[in-house]
């Protein structure tokens, strides 16, 4: 269990050193930094001074290692458009996107894996077989249409639901919440909803599939030869041992729904970093896409390491294999 821990935490900082040379190498080939500060009406001396200032001069790897250093601490400097701290930026930001993505991913579970069951059990029956159809809706439409389409039905037509921002939110020392008011919850819906509308037709597919696997297993049909209940043997037996592949998919997909809350944050002008990341991208501020880009691999990767263990954990075929190897 030890070496595996140590071999997973060796990958994860391998592959946030990678992350961070291409959000470093931001600063070297997306425009000039100085010219973004002073503009175009600065002096050759001023420029050359700013540069000196911001060791620009230095030889790259100096300049790589100081970009790694300040990074560990959180220091990704100043923002070029907005002259504030892009750790502040991003603090004022995280609460939005972290609430959308956390109702997103519950969403997604409470309604993708009891209809991933339904249809796993009742495979010919006209309610599943159209659960299934509509699911290709979620699959197969973009996201932004998805938001476009809801904004004008319950925003627009029918006025049920409003169509941006985040609504009133309370303040919970540095954590901002909208989740304590009616408002914040009117806010929260239609976002929400688009965001966890392909992550709840892809857990409702997975799950079926691992379901149809595990009912067609010995094990099941041993349980069936005990005289166990059919409650007993698909809840008991069939969907715990489904549950277990979902931990995986399930935990890489909240940080996918934390990464690409990008698009529904522009549609709905969702005061969160992805609206934050693609303000950024227009005004070339490449301190805050440099931030964005490590803070969001930090999260893949811390979420990627806590699903590894946990399938460690919950599968014990794994511990087996892997006490088995060692000998």
């Amino acid at each position: 269990m030890i070496a595996f821990i140590i071999r997973r935490l060796m990958q994860s900082i391998i592959v946030m050193g990678v992350v961070g040379f291409v959000a470093f190498s931001l600063f070297q080939f997306v425009g000039d930094p100085v010219l973004a500060m002073v503009g175009q009406d600065a002096t050759p001396e001023q420029r050359a001074e700013l540069r000196r200032d911001l060791g620009l001069d230095d030889p790259i790897p100096v300049q790589f290692a100081r970009f790694v250093g300040q990074a560990v601490q959180g220091d990704f400097g100043m923002s070029y458009r907005q002259s504030r701290k892009v750790s502040t930026l991003l603090k004022e930001r995280f609460p939005a996107t972290m609430e959308l993505s956390i109702v997103a991913a519950v969403l997604a579970l409470v309604i993708g894996i009891p209809m991933g069951v339904y249809t796993a059990l009742r495979r010919k029956g006209w309610l599943a077989n159209l659960l299934l159809a509509v699911s290709l809706i979620g699959v197969s439409l973009p996201t932004f249409l998805i938001g476009i389409l809801l904004i004008l039905v319950f925003a627009v037509i029918l006025g049920w639901l409003p169509s941006f921002g985040r609504g009133e939110t309370v303040a919970l020392g540095w954590w901002s919440t909208g989740l304590l008011g009616r408002d914040g919850w009117a806010h929260i819906i239609l976002p929400a909803i688009t965001l966890a509308l392909f992550q709840t037709t892809l857990i409702m597919r997975l799950v079926r599939a691992e379901m149809l696997e595990v009912l067609r297993t010995d094990y099941i049909k041993f349980a069936r030869a005990r005289g166990l209940s059919d409650r007993a043997v698909y809840f008991g037996h069939a969907l715990r041992n489904t549950l277990v592949p979902v931990i995986t998919i399930t935990g890489l997909q909240l940080g996918a729904i934390i990464a690409f809350a990008i698009i529904t944050e522009t549609v709905f002008q969702w005061p969160g970093m992805g609206l934050l990341f693609i303000q950024s991208v227009q005004v070339a501020d490449i301190p805050i896409m440099a931030a964005y880009l490590c803070l969001i691999a930090l999260i893949f990767v811390t979420i990627n390491l806590v699903v590894d263990l946990l399938y460690f954990v919950v599968d014990p075929r794994l511990r087996v294999e892997r006490a088995g190897s060692s000998h």
